[in-house]
Parts: C-alpha cells; sequence; structure tokens
C-alpha cells in the first residue's frame, strides 16, 4: 500500500469513470451518503443536484462533505476528500457548460449535450466542493 502522488490522484478522480459517494449531515446529525457524478475544475469537485434533495439540504445547513472514490477491483485504491461544499449557482446558463461535462464523462460525448440540456434546468445547482484534507492510498492488495 502506498500514498498516491497529486498527479496519479487526478488521474484517478477523471481517467476512469467512478461513480463518487458524497457523504454530507443531515440537521440531527447523522449521515447521508448518495452517489454522484462529478468532473474537476482544478482541484475542486463540482456537481449537480435538484433544489428538494438531502444532499443540498445538508450542504446549505453545514457544508461538510466527503468524497469517496474508489477502485473495487485488486489492486484496489482510493481517494478520500474532505471539503467546503458551496452552492455555486442555480442559474440554467451557467449550470449547461458543466452539467453538459459530467453528462459526456460519464453517458459517453455523443449523449454529453442531451445530458447537459436535460439537467441544467430550474431547481437544479451547481455544486463546488473545496477539498480541505485528501486521502489517497493505491496498491492496497500487493
Amino acid at each position: 500500500m502506498r500514498e498516491m502522488t497529486r498527479e496519479e490522484i487526478r488521474s484517478f478522480l477523471m481517467d476512469t469513470v467512478r461513480t463518487g459517494k458524497l457523504a454530507s449531515v443531515r440537521s440531527d446529525g447523522r449521515p447521508h451518503v448518495t452517489p454522484i457524478w462529478y468532473v474537476l475544475d482544478g482541484d475542486d469537485v463540482l456537481f449537480t443536484t435538484y433544489y428538494d434533495t438531502v444532499k443540498l439540504k445538508n450542504i446549505r445547513r453545514s457544508g461538510e462533505v466527503m468524497l469517496c472514490v474508489d477502485m473495487e477491483t485488486p489492486p484496489f485504491a482510493y481517494v478520500l476528500i474532505e471539503g467546503k461544499a458551496t452552492v455555486e449557482s442555480g442559474a440554467p446558463a451557467d449550470l449547461l457548460p458543466w452539467a453538459t461535462r459530467i453528462g459526456a464523462r460519464y453517458m459517453g460525448a455523443d449523449q454529453g449535450e442531451a445530458f447537459g440540456k436535460r439537467n441544467a434546468v430550474e431547481g437544479e445547482f451547481l455544486i463546488r466542493v473545496k477539498p480541505t484534507r485528501i486521502i489517497a492510498l493505491t496498491e492496497i492488495s500487493s
């Protein structure tokens, strides 16, 4: 087992399509974990979510989140990102480029534009997670 370099972290997060698992804290202190599709903007993680989701309510209240992205096959690896999440925008024009990038990443380049248009709508919000701590390990079973 070894720690990933900064370049390996970025590659791990973006070069292979993996679903992130976003953890946030409910108002009563219970954890909430949900899968997300994401892209990176520099070191920041961006994703979209709808106005009435538990994760958006939690983010608006505290902003504290943790994201786990893992490789579920040998030699196993993961990246944990603790961070502060903020609501970046709810304007469809601001959402469209990011929703399109996310759609292209997860659904394929030919579906990116359709996904972007479907998700850049009133009620959808762009969330930005600024990392405060990153733990990244690879070759866990080696």
